[in-house]
């Protein structure tokens, strides 16, 4: 039956034909939802990641039969991940820099009346544009405290309006909507990953570039202090180890003066009997030279005795 549809519709057969080939000469493959995204952010988000994934829309028996058309069993597990208002990512990037893109690249979005709040929304103190009438009982309503400035509205205390995991009021929306606030972000959400190149596939993303950033700043602050510790030098540590033995060339500089003077004294009584040892050196060399003199005398004395 399903050969037989499929030779009666050559373009459905066609598109099936051209995503698996699409997707066999790709690295990643995703599957996103589309739910609930306007057509003109879908368009803007489109043309956002032309660079980096071709998005593919298509039907969902469609889709489906292009993941059987790629001929991996490793792959058949994705079908069940297909929805009627998804599409396919193509890409030659890895799958979770892909979805780390995506979570960049949403657009942010007023709030409606019964949705519920991903995050409590606050209102902060500031000026607004709003002029004075029903816009003051509007934001009291709210709770909200305002006064008159320069003939417009100003909030004068910040406050939470709605928590998080509330559902958002239609009084709620229209405040938020006239301040310009835009508590939700729309974008290609993605299910499902499918790794082609290692025929692997990952579900339950959730990316948090904000939150990973800091667990790696974290992580790095800690491997960086236990490097310092045991002194291990690489690029990163050798400024701090360097700064480190300064420090203590410095100290040990400090403390040289103290023990010069402790030395100072046995060395002055070393030179002294260095020189006294000198100077009888030097009387001893001269004690052959005296009898000598008086040998040469008594000789010569001799001599002249004998001629008298």
């Amino acid at each position: 039956m399903e050969k037989s549809h499929s030779r009666n519709n050559p373009i459905k057969e066609k598109a099936v034909k051209v995503l698996a080939e699409k997707i066999k000469n790709s690295k990643t493959l995703i599957i996103v939802s589309i739910r609930g995204l306007p057509s003109k952010q879908f368009q803007i988000i489109k043309k956002s990641i032309r660079e980096y994934a071709s998005v593919q829309v298509a039907k969902k028996n469609i889709m489906v039969k292009a993941i059987d058309a790629v001929g991996k069993d490793s792959i058949l597990d994705l079908k069940k991940h297909v929805q009627e208002s998804s599409a396919f990512l193509i890409s030659d990037m890895e799958g979770y820099e892909l979805a780390g893109v995506l979570i960049q690249k949403k657009n942010p979005v007023n709030a409606k009346a019964g949705q519920i709040a991903v995050e409590d929304i606050e209102v902060k103190a500031r000026p607004t544009d709003l002029v004075p009438g029903p816009a003051i009982s509007e934001l009291g309503a709210v709770g909200l405290q305002v006064s008159v400035e320069d003939g417009k509205l100003t909030i004068k205390n910040s406050k939470v309006i709605v928590k998080k995991d509330e559902k958002i009021s239609a009084g709620v929306a229209s405040i938020l909507q006239k301040l310009d606030i835009q508590p939700f972000s729309v974008g290609l959400e993605p299910i499902a990953i499918f790794d082609i190149e290692h025929e692997k596939i990952y579900t339950n993303i959730n990316i948090d570039p904000e939150e990973t950033k800091a667990a790696l700043a974290s992580s790095a602050g800690k491997a960086s202090g236990f490097a310092q510790k045991i002194v291990y030098c690489c690029k990163e540590t050798i400024g701090y180890l360097l700064a480190k033995a300064n420090n203590q060339a410095n100290t040990l500089n400090k403390l040289q003066p103290a023990e010069e003077k402790e030395e100072k004294a046995p060395k002055e009584e070393v030179k002294v009997e260095e020189k006294q040892i000198t100077e009888t050196n030097g009387a001893k060399e001269k004690e052959p030279e005296k009898i000598e003199e008086v040998k040469e005398k008594t000789e010569t004395e001799i001599k002249s005795g004998e001629g008298k």
